[in-house]
């Protein structure tokens, strides 16, 4: 069953590595421009279950519908052409390009949707701007702080445009002042933008910045608001 007004719904979701479940009817929504923490211990399985909803990895078995599509029903290339377009990432380390400059890695998402290079870092300086880096344009991922290559990830992660950004641990890396800022800035312009956010934490301060949690324990999801 998927919740009315859902954009990312997942209904009894199983995963298996071995022997060794790592979803185990799992079932999780969030609603447009919704930021929901994903919580739970590690080895709960609430990266497996981020995976599953971006697209990454198959479930077993149970139903992942986005925008009123189901993912099982997509080929590998639609999947793909989806986290390009519709989905936004952002990882514990960044996993910014070290040989591209920060405004050519925000403008990456743009330029592989086929955005011509002026255009696509135009729009990268502008979210860069509200990421409050783009003073850093020029320089390379290693010659800036954990802080602010966090926040050029950011900004890399809505400079397309998506519906959807995943965050797995975006502030995992860094300190807790830094930690904030991110968490600040991430959440204020994905509303802005009306962006939902999948944040996947085990740090109370970090879920603090959603509008509900979801807890991930030995593979099931429960909602600590309403059902899931």
């Amino acid at each position: 069953m998927i919740p009315e007004g859902s954009l990312l719904a997942a209904h009894d979701l199983r995963k298996t590595y071995g022997s060794t479940p790592a979803l185990d009817g799992a079932s999780f929504s969030v609603h447009p421009g919704e930021v929901v923490a994903v919580m739970g211990p590690s080895g709960s399985g609430k990266s497996t279950l981020l995976h599953c909803l971006a697209g990454i990895i198959t479930p077993d078995s149970g139903t992942i519908t986005y925008a009123g599509r189901e993912l099982s029903a997509m080929s590998d290339a639609e999947r793909s052409a989806l986290r390009r377009s519709d989905f936004g990432f952002v990882f514990q380390f960044g996993q910014l390009v070290p040989e591209l400059t920060c405004v050519e890695n925000v403008a990456l998402p743009l330029r592989l949707n086929g955005v011509k290079r002026k255009a696509a870092e135009r729009t990268a300086l502008e979210w860069m701007e509200r990421l409050e880096v783009d003073d850093l344009g020029p320089q390379r991922p290693g010659e800036v702080s954990g802080g602010q290559g966090q926040r050029v990830a950011v900004a890399r992660a809505l400079a397309a445009s998506p519906k959807v950004i995943f965050a797995d641990e975006p502030t995992g890396a860094l300190d807790s002042l830094n930690g904030e800022r991110v968490m600040e800035l991430l959440t204020e312009a994905a509303r802005s933008a009306n962006v939902a956010v999948v944040l996947v934490t085990h740090e109370a301060r970090v879920a603090a910045y959603s509008d509900r949690d979801v807890t991930v324990r030995d593979g099931r999801a429960r909602d600590l608001e309403h059902a899931v």
